[in-house]
């Protein structure tokens, strides 16, 4: 059977279901979304990848690798992964309160959470660096206090990590309470009508149903606080070897007109970036295989 007899066959399945036949878009305007999509992607996207690694590779790979090793460099990959590390676990934590509270509970005040939950999304990386920096600064609210205490949060790690899990903080809690929310709450009440704990709940009935959605949002959020720089400039001090992230170290070496090292720095952050989104994808495809397992077995039923 060719492919219009196919094509037939389904649109008269389709009319007899109801009662019209779906049009297909003209083949120019398929074509033509299709190479505006590519166009798109390969200027802005896979173009300025490639001539990231070519600029990183342009005096060869001793210097590429030179650029890697250096002190400098190390300890602001060391920096960059225990604060994505810290800031992502933080997240964590916080997503799946929050998601819980606002799915499983009702009270007052909880369109205001949600609110606040979307604010650093709203608000500019940069305000939010400010922000800790009024609050923490040594001319601050806590300042004097911090001082008297010697606690440095400001130009100090503690900084970084506050300022990242602010602009990474709604991933997680945005990822999971639209599906918690879909999923209602009828599983959760029959085991509590079978006598189990609410962490037995949470362990055998809500986290079953959630974790691949969990491990999607930790993704996403873990690419974020990698990435971050403008939150970060502001409160670090862009202290070399102390202070500064992967993003703050390449641009500290492009400002230094030392433009190879710079690239073959931020190639590192990019092959992060690919290894984040090859972990995306198999949790996709995981996710979608179990979506078909799931309405198999719902369909025979």
């Amino acid at each position: 059977m060719n492919a219009v007899a196919t094509t037939e066959l389904s649109n008269k399945a389709l009319t007899a279901r109801f009662g019209r036949v779906v049009q297909r878009d003209p083949l120019w305007v398929r074509a033509g979304l299709i190479c505006i999509a590519l166009v798109y992607l390969f200027v802005l996207v896979f173009l300025p990848l490639v001539l990231v690694f070519v600029a990183a590779m342009a005096k060869g790979v001793a210097a590429y690798w030179s650029a890697i090793v250096d002190p400098a460099a190390l300890d602001a990959i060391k920096l960059t992964l225990f604060i994505s590390f810290a800031s992502v676990s933080l997240n964590l934590i916080f997503g799946l309160a929050a998601a819980w509270s606002i799915t499983k509970f009702h009270f007052r005040g909880k369109g205001l959470l949600i609110t606040l939950i979307d604010l650093p999304f709203s608000v500019s990386p940069v305000v939010s660096g400010l922000i800790f920096v009024l609050l923490f600064g040594a001319q601050g609210w806590f300042g004097p206090w911090l001082y008297a205490h010697d606690i440095k949060i400001v130009f100090a790690w503690p900084a970084i990590l506050l300022a990242t899990t602010f602009v990474t903080s709604p991933f997680v809690a945005r990822e999971l309470i639209p599906l918690m929310q879909a999923q209602g709450c009828d599983e959760e009440q029959a085991a509590i009508t079978l006598g189990a704990s609410g962490w037995q709940i949470f362990r055998h009935v809500t986290f079953p149903n959630i974790r691949w959605a969990l491990v999607y949002a930790l993704i996403l959020c873990n690419a974020r606080a990698m990435g971050e720089f403008g939150a970060v400039s502001v409160v670090s001090g862009h202290i070399r070897g102390q202070t500064n992230t992967i993003p703050l170290h390449v641009e500290e070496l492009y400002n230094e007109y030392s433009s190879a090292a710079a690239f073959s720095v931020a190639s590192l952050l990019a092959l992060f970036a690919f290894a984040t989104l090859g972990i995306k994808i198999l949790v996709e495809s995981h996710t979608a295989r179990n979506t078909r397992i799931d309405n198999t077995f719902r369909s025979l039923e």
